[in-house]
């Protein structure tokens, strides 16, 4: 009797185990598994499971393209891989001969491009607006509220680490604490904060004490509470940032589908427009990949503008571009008044 799918894949699970995958990893493998597995299970005409065997590279290519009918590319990129993950395993372990994916088409997804709030001083205006108390509320908490968007912009933390934290995940002396933060694949990193920052989260925790005085604030209490003294869940989270945004006037200008994400991009482009290296993001953001991080300084051109400003034509050109004593001459007798328009060049 052949082993069925599901069993397969729940061997596969176990064995992804030792490399730590993030709950979030876990949870988009198996709905991947899941998604093209009920395709297959529709393709042969079964009703819940079917043995590996009857799992063919044409019933594959079908049930990617049916899936593909109504997914995104990124969605059909990671679903692939999850698979091809999966058979890659089966063929170590001696299950199969060889993996059929090779065969099944997938897109090729690009590097996605950052999606920080849009203007230079959208960050401060938001800093601004909610220090004020500006965002509406049931309940006003501005110095939580502070704390909380401050973190995101000054840290780069993801919104699930950011309501992950913990009152101990703060540490050192004043003047040198940092932010010990596990993210994605379980991999800790630090993220250093300087007294500003430290000066916001200790007023918040000052009114925390006073809201909810009975309530010991130890290394494994939450860092960020909602009204109830509880920790802040996403959705709370979410209506945080989103209304904080409206109280600023800053709607239009959050990238679309980026929301809490786009403080994260914002701290990343502000690293690469100041100088960062890809390496220095990469450890600071927690990426997986350092492409990931070269994406930041080649969104902001900083790079490749030295690079191009270092051309040695330009200084010939510099001298080619000064006025003339007689382009002077004519500027000072028509008062100054005017520019000489470039046209025509064919």
């Amino acid at each position: 009797m052949e082993t069925i799918l599901a069993a397969l894949f729940a061997d596969f699970e176990v064995a992804r185990r030792a490399a730590k995958p993030s709950p979030h990893s876990e949870r988009a493998a198996r709905s991947d598994f899941a998604a093209i597995h009920a395709l297959l299970v529709d393709i042969v005409g079964r009703e819940d499971d079917m043995p590996l065997g009857e799992v063919t590279t044409r019933r594959l290519r079908l049930a990617f393209a049916r899936f593909a009918e109504t997914h995104a590319a990124s969605s059909i990129a990671r679903c692939w891989s999850t698979w091809n993950q999966f058979y890659g395993f089966l063929v170590a372990e001696d299950v199969v001969a060889g993996n059929p994916m090779a065969a099944v088409a997938h897109p090729k997804v690009g590097r996605r491009t950052p999606k920080p709030l849009q203007g230079d001083d959208a960050p401060e205006a938001l800093l601004h607006t909610v220090a004020a108390g500006a965002r509406p509320a049931r309940w006003p908490w501005p110095e939580r509220d502070l704390a909380f968007i401050a973190t995101a912009l000054l840290t780069g933390l993801r919104l699930s680490e950011l309501i992950g934290l913990n009152l101990g995940a703060i540490d050192g002396r004043p003047g040198e604490r940092r932010i010990t933060v596990v993210g994605k694949g379980r991999k800790e990193r630090t993220v250093p904060i300087e007294a500003p920052l430290e000066t916001v989260i200790d007023r918040y925790l000052d009114t925390r004490r006073e809201r909810f005085p009975d309530v010991k604030l130890g290394p494994k209490a939450p860092l960020f509470v909602d009204r109830r003294g509880d920790r802040i869940k996403r959705g709370g989270a979410h209506y945080l940032v989103e209304r904080s945004y409206q109280a600023a006037g800053l709607t239009n200008r959050v990238p679309a589908g980026a929301m809490v994400h786009a403080l994260r991009h914002t701290y990343a482009t502000r690293l690469a427009e100041d100088g960062a290296s890809a390496t220095e993001i990469q450890a600071l953001l927690g990426h997986e990949s350092l492409n990931t991080s070269q994406g930041y300084i080649e969104a902001t051109a900083n790079a490749t503008r030295q690079a191009a400003r270092a051309n040695r034509t330009y200084r010939t050109l510099e001298q080619l571009a000064a006025p003339t004593p007689k382009a002077t001459k004519r500027k000072a007798k028509d008062g100054g008044a005017g520019t000489t328009a470039l046209t025509g060049v064919g």
